[in-house]
């Protein structure tokens, strides 16, 4: 639609079906009221009674005459619209009679018709061309509401690379940050870049390099983000034995899926969800190992000790009732421990290698001794089952 039409949508009364749109040239200088005369007198008495233009414009079917002039050098260019309510060939017919005027005042014109404009007809392709506008733009803006909100916050952050530490793949925060999240692959740490996370580090699936522990024993926040399959459960153990106490967190990705191919959203939740290593470590080894005895059967328990184990026997005089000692990697023994302190205890020992209860060998010992990396316990009294998750219990009677 032109600026004539868009135009008279702004200006125009309501009543108008049509609009004439005419240009107007006269030799000579004259104002707009000469122009609405001559156009109300010349046209008088031509059109018949019908068509009479001042008494269709005051019966409200012809509107408002309006003239727009512009003198330059002593004449007058402009145009002039006439808007119409009455039927299309009359409309048509006062457009004809407008071309008739020849002079206005003494001066000679020229007034020549450019369109007549259906007025409903422009209203509705402004209405098409809006509504295509407006469409467009519930389009555009509803791909919004397929993107979680943190992931457009973080995309500004997106703007860091991946770097190389030590001939592993990092993200460029890891040196400097205070926490580092361990993966396995490199994308798995490109993948976390795309969501504003850049303190990864991956193990590149090679074992444990010893800078990496040494990156992780200066941080105060170390956790392992695996995959949620058996591989990442085992690359956990493996990360567990080299780092120690330096690994304090885990989580994981949901059951099958690994952290390469995880959405944001996803991805936030299971860091959301990660839960301190000792914890994690105590619960996946035991996974394993039920894995593995549904798999191959349980171990067979040791029909003999080995003399060093024998010597920790000497440990269990003058502990009380369900105390423990912690062997610790060099062979010397903890301050007594009650059994509800075991399992901080355990998760506090340095380098643990054995454990002396004063007590009945029950599943939960195992399973403490099996998390803290312990492999043989020695107690008052063993269950039927010696040898769980691991972990080979002796009694004291077993090393006489």
């Amino acid at each position: 639609m032109g600026p004539k039409g868009k135009k008279e949508l702004n200006n125009m009364s309501s009543e108008g079906k049509y609009v004439i749109h005419a240009t107007i040239r006269v030799d000579g200088t004259v104002a707009r009221k000469d122009v609405v005369g001559a156009i109300f007198g010349q046209t008088e008495g031509l059109l018949g009674e019908g068509l009479q233009l001042r008494k269709l414009q005051s019966s409200g079917r012809i509107g408002h005459v309006d003239v727009s002039l512009n003198n330059h050098k002593g004449r007058v260019q402009g145009t002039l619209e006439v808007s119409s309510s009455i039927d299309q060939v009359s409309t048509a017919v006062i457009g004809a009679a407008l071309e008739t005027i020849d002079r206005i005042g003494p001066c000679k014109a020229v007034i020549k018709v450019k369109e007549i404009e259906n007025v409903r007809s422009a209203k509705r392709d402004h209405v098409i061309d809006r509504a295509k506008q407006l469409l467009l733009g519930i389009v555009n803006s509803a791909s919004g509401e397929s993107k979680n909100i943190l992931d457009e916050v973080r995309a500004v952050l997106t703007l860091d690379t991946e770097i190389d530490y030590e001939e592993m793949t990092a993200g460029p925060k890891v040196k400097d940050s205070d926490a580092i999240i361990i993966v396995e692959g490199r994308n798995d740490v490109r993948n976390l870049l795309k969501y504003g996370i850049n303190n990864a580090i991956a193990t590149m699936g090679s074992g444990i390099k010893p800078q990496l522990a040494q990156l992780a024993s200066k941080k105060k926040t170390v956790t392992a983000f695996l995959d949620g399959d058996r591989g990442g459960k085992l690359l956990l153990m493996e990360i567990s034995g080299t780092l120690g106490k330096s690994l304090t967190h885990v989580a994981f990705a949901p059951q099958s899926r690994e952290v390469e191919h995880l959405e944001g959203k996803v991805v936030t939740k299971c860091l959301g969800q990660k839960e301190p290593a000792s914890k994690a470590v105590a619960r996946i080894q035991t996974e394993i190992q039920k894995d593995d005895d549904a798999s191959v059967g349980q171990g067979k328990p040791s029909l003999e000790a080995p003399e060093e184990i024998k010597a920790w026997a000497s440990m269990m005089d003058g502990l009380k009732r369900n105390q423990a000692i912690i062997v610790l990697g060099d062979g010397k023994g903890s301050d007594p421990v009650s059994a509800k302190d075991l399992e901080t205890a355990l998760g506090n020992a340095e380098s643990p290698k054995g454990l002396v209860f004063s007590g009945k060998v029950t599943d939960r010992i195992h399973e403490l001794a099996s998390g803290a990396g312990i492999n043989t316990v020695v107690a008052k009294t063993v269950g039927p089952q010696s040898l769980k998750l691991g972990v080979q219990a002796y009694s004291v009677r077993d090393l006489e």
